[in-house]
């Protein structure tokens, strides 16, 4: 089969590899599972620069979320066991954790709805605790984790205020349904949310960048708010002045999703119940912005890395024509 290799750590372009391997082996408790469509995520990024906290043995495929075809003909979402990842013809997953795909979604529309939308419904819903009416802030809006935010909060019946960088991204903020948008490339982040919530800022802010965003967060969250801290997409960790959590009165949560599958597996079940519902009466639907064949993977691997691709960026491989088996 052909899969993605990753032999020295680096930006994915360089140290991806496309070759000829063995199918992998299912351990104890795994399947095999053909690969129908494999989304890309940051993890992906910094897996191969070998900054994620997650490093597993060199040569390495990458690809954590995939939609996926068991033996039986069984359409499942998995997060593939690496060192076998998803970015190949085949993989192989722990049997447990399979989820079944949603019969209203495609393939590449399935891939995506795990890892970015079960992180925003635990966000907002186990952490944050969103309520309707209230306000949420959501940075990076038009990328693929800021845009399952988006649609999960208007689900939840919040209004959404969607902070971008530049103006293709601005309407596709504009589209996924966000009462605000914000383009912090030519806006003053901090004075357009004071002046959409009348001074009084946002109770749920959804930080998947860190930096200069969670900077800007402290700032314009309101009285009782709450900051998701997500991720850090901007390569920069912040320092959280704890004085400042207290003297306006706001909570800073953190969420690693991952956790769940060790700490509370169930959770992870029942948020994906909730998800196929929404899913299944069009309240959310993942953004996927490109279907690239298996050959393209490692340039778009790229392109999320940059941070110039909106949605998700989905491999396909039944999109490459002649594919080894």
């Amino acid at each position: 089969m052909q899969a993605w290799q990753v032999h020295q750590l680096g930006e994915p372009s360089q140290v991806m590899q496309l070759q000829h391997v063995e199918r992998p082996v299912p351990g104890a408790g795994q399947v095999l599972l053909k690969v129908r469509a494999a989304n890309i995520n940051f993890p992906d990024v910094l897996m191969c620069r070998g900054h994620y906290q997650v490093r597993p043995p060199l040569p390495f495929t990458p690809g954590v979320e995939i939609c996926g075809e068991t033996e039986d003909g069984r359409r499942v979402l998995a997060n593939p066991a690496l060192p076998h990842g998803g970015f190949a013809e085949y993989t192989v997953a722990d049997a447990a954790a399979l989820l079944p795909a949603p019969d209203t979604l495609d393939d590449a529309e399935a891939a995506a709805l795990h890892i970015g939308y079960q992180t925003g419904w635990f966000g907002l819903h186990r952490r944050a605790r969103l309520e309707a009416g209230e306000t949420l802030l959501v940075h990076a809006a038009a990328g693929g984790v800021g845009s399952a935010a988006v649609q999960l909060g208007k689900a939840a019946g919040a209004t959404v205020i969607g902070v971008v960088g530049g103006a293709d991204k601005v309407a596709v903020a504009r589209e996924l349904g966000c009462d605000v948008v914000i383009d912090r490339r030519t806006q003053d982040v901090i004075a357009a949310v004071k002046e959409a919530t009348g001074g009084r800022g946002a109770d749920v802010i959804y930080d998947p960048v860190g930096g200069e965003a969670y900077t800007q967060s402290t700032k314009v969250v309101a009285f009782e708010g709450r900051i998701v801290v997500v991720g850090f997409a901007s390569g920069s960790i912040p320092s959280p002045a704890l004085n400042h959590a207290l003297v306006k009165n706001y909570a800073i949560l953190g969420l690693h999703w991952g956790l769940y599958g060790t700490k509370n597996p169930k959770l992870i079940q029942h948020c994906h119940e909730q998800l196929t519902e929404l899913a299944a009466r069009g309240a959310i639907k993942p953004l996927v912005s490109e279907r690239v064949p298996l050959g393209g993977g490692a340039a778009a691997v790229q392109r999320v890395g940059d941070g110039v691709t909106t949605g998700r960026v989905v491999v396909v491989p039944s999109l490459e024509n002649g594919a080894a088996a």
